[in-house]
């Protein structure tokens, strides 16, 4: 499952990741709202850089829910609106702002933990998924029980592939209109003997698989993501003294091939606030995306200057080496 790559040579100073790239990244048409409602889930895995947990209240509020439907509205150069979390289901926004882009003819990701199907009052999730022909992404680590259930909890393994039956039953998977893909990461690291994640089109073969061979499941695509070092991942690697190793691992295997596809290029990153940020890991590390003029932006912005490309760069950290090492990584996988 890993492809490991030893690193025990002594770590020279990180390049910072603007001096790498030299050019900064330009910004290009926004066609992708992803949207993070908020940081209640009930799963807290090992690995979520939201640091999301059952014991966070943070949601989307009624003002910022409006203003993301009228920006759903009022822009068709929009093609997917993108949900996540925490776990989305659970934060107030989600069906209003899936009947809004579903009715404007958006293509809706959901990225579902998929163990919230068995939750009180979230039951009828697959059955809602279908209906409105949303795009699901989920977490499944690993096709091994054990690396799973280490990363995201006891028992979260056997009720994702049930979850995954589910919605195979209901045309996933086979119906070409209801597509399910799953999301390989990484183990933590113990030492530095570092992983980049595996080349995706093996690993999706490996997991479609097993997973049928042993569960009768099917799934269209398989994402390689790899750990972005923020969030409880960065405390994670800070505590085993790993993080300075880690980030010049990624450094060392930076791909400048990848710059061309990156997620932040085309998306626009909204947190639960209504702030804007070039990327999910920015709107986490409170970097906010500003305008041509240094002005920090949100939905309101937006909204007063009905222009949804109004960022002329994206803003960039050292971090961003996690989404350009190897194949490079994406919430939608390897970029090369």
């Amino acid at each position: 499952m890993q492809n490991i790559i030893n690193n025990k040579a002594k770590i020279p100073s990180l390049t910072r990741f603007c001096d790498k790239i030299k050019t900064p990244l330009t910004k290009n048409k926004i066609t992708v709202l992803q949207i993070n409602l908020g940081r209640k889930c009930n799963l807290a895995c090992t690995h979520c850089h939201v640091e999301a947990s059952p014991k966070r209240t943070e949601e989307l509020s009624t003002e910022v829910c409006q203003q993301i439907i009228e920006i759903i509205n009022r822009f068709p150069q929009i093609e997917t609106v993108d949900l996540t979390g925490g776990a989305p289901e659970m934060n107030y926004g989600f069906r209003q702002i899936v009947n809004a882009a579903r009715n404007k003819g958006k293509e809706v990701i959901v990225r579902s933990n998929l163990t919230i199907f068995f939750e009180p009052g979230y039951k009828d999730l697959p059955e809602y998924f279908a209906q409105n022909k949303l795009r699901v992404t989920a977490s499944l680590p690993c096709y091994l029980e054990s690396n799973v259930d280490q990363q995201r909890g006891a028992g979260v393994y056997n009720k994702s592939i049930l979850a995954i039956q589910k919605l195979n039953q209901l045309g996933y998977a086979t119906n070409p209109d209801l597509i399910i893909d799953l999301v390989y990461n990484p183990s933590l690291p113990k030492d530095t003997n570092f992983s980049l994640t595996p080349n995706q089109q093996r690993l999706e073969k490996d997991y479609k698989k097993y997973l049928f061979e042993h569960f009768e499941i099917k799934f269209n695509h398989l994402f390689t993501i790899t750990n972005i070092p923020i969030g409880r991942t960065k405390q994670y690697l800070q505590r085993y003294k790993l993080h300075d190793d880690y980030l010049k691992f990624l450094e060392e295997n930076f791909n400048a091939v990848t710059l061309g596809n990156l997620m932040c290029r085309n998306e626009l990153s909204i947190d639960y606030l209504g702030n804007i940020y070039d990327c999910d890991f920015n709107q986490m590390e409170n970097l906010a995306a500003i305008n041509s003029t240094g002005e920090k932006l949100t939905l309101a912005k937006i909204l007063s200057t009905n222009n949804l490309d109004i960022i002329n760069e994206v803003k960039t950290a050292d971090y961003c080496y996690g989404c350009t090492a190897g194949s490079g990584s994406s919430c939608g996988g390897a970029l090369v």
